[in-house]
């Protein structure tokens, strides 16, 4: 049966969500799932984005210092979500755009700012400056140029909404890639074991380059790391992880944080706490939904946290 599904599958590229995306799916020849995947994946970013004018993230933007606004369920979710995690105050923060702009870094015009302006952006980024009313499913962001980004999530939390679609349509095994954030679907077909390899990216080489693999099981792989966006200033390096803490990039000796957790959406957040921490955290991994963690270091050497290696 392993054997089968392997040898039969379909495999779509699709550009989204600001980065190049491919789906793979075992066990059939039927791209029909493939498409109803794609043009879900673009009705989330229709509704998530802020690279737009227009979608619902960005009705509450315009509405800030002005009235709430009502979203739609999917919205009102992700942005609870968003702005829970972003209150417990471990690095992540969904209101840290005022300040990532300010330094602009891996676009035109990236400079670093002056000390009194990401002063003055940093209170904007308060997450107890949100006001969610679950009844009404509607979200006020009570400062006036307060913005809300869930860029940070959005990705791991469609990645899941991608997965639940498959398992509707009884997909068996398949590969979910969002531009590097992987949600591997059931057991692998190509080996015995059922397990997946997953290659770690070598942050001194080019994107493909992986400096160790590992091999888990059904799980989501999401990676921070400092390498692919920076700023260089009088020879003194930026990267583009802005610690919400400080409105700094974050100090840190890690080049790269990947998390393996049972869905992508808390990869995504465990890989952000685990990155702006600087290592792994006591009992981190008691959590079963927790699989493990690989810390590479600016000096190339890698550690692993709940891997046999």
């Amino acid at each position: 049966m392993i054997k089968d599904l392997a040898l039969e599958q379909v495999v779509g590229h699709h550009h989204a969500l600001g980065t190049s995306i491919t789906l793979q799916i075992f066990g059939t020849q039927d791209r029909s799932l493939l498409k109803k995947s794609f043009d879900l994946i673009d009705h989330y970013e229709d509704i998530f984005t802020v690279n737009r004018d227009q979608s619902e993230v960005m009705d509450i933007n315009h509405a800030s210092g002005e009235h709430p606004v009502q979203v739609s369920s999917a919205v009102y979710s992700l942005v609870k979500l968003a702005v829970e995690k972003s209150r417990e105050n471990f690095g992540f923060n969904a209101l840290i755009g005022p300040v990532v702009k300010l330094w602009h870094i891996g676009f035109k015009g990236a400079h670093v700012p002056k000390d009194e302006e990401i002063k003055d952006k940093m209170l904007l980024t308060n997450p107890f400056k949100v006001e969610l009313n679950d009844q009404d499913q509607t979200v006020f962001l009570q400062m006036k140029g307060m913005e809300l980004d869930l860029g940070g999530i959005a990705k791991g939390w469609i990645a899941d909404r991608i997965r639940d679609l498959w398992l509707a349509y009884g997909v068996e095994a398949g590969i979910i890639n969002l531009g590097g954030n992987i949600l591997l679907v059931g057991d692998s077909p190509k080996r015995d074991n059922g397990k997946w390899v997953i290659g770690i990216q070598d942050p001194k080489e080019p994107r493909g380059d992986n400096i160790t693999s590992v091999m888990v099981g059904e799980c989501s792989a999401v990676t921070s790391g400092t390498y692919e966006r920076y700023l260089v200033v009088n020879g003194h390096k930026y990267h583009h992880l802005i610690d919400p803490r400080t409105g700094y990039p974050v100090k840190t000796d890690l080049a790269g944080v990947t998390t393996f957790t049972k869905t992508s959406v808390e990869a995504e957040i465990e890989c952000k706490r685990l990155f702006f921490a600087g290592h792994s955290l006591k009992g981190w991994h008691d959590d079963p939904d927790r699989v493990g963690a690989i810390f590479v270091y600016n000096d190339e050497h890698v550690e692993y946290d709940n891997f046999n290696q």
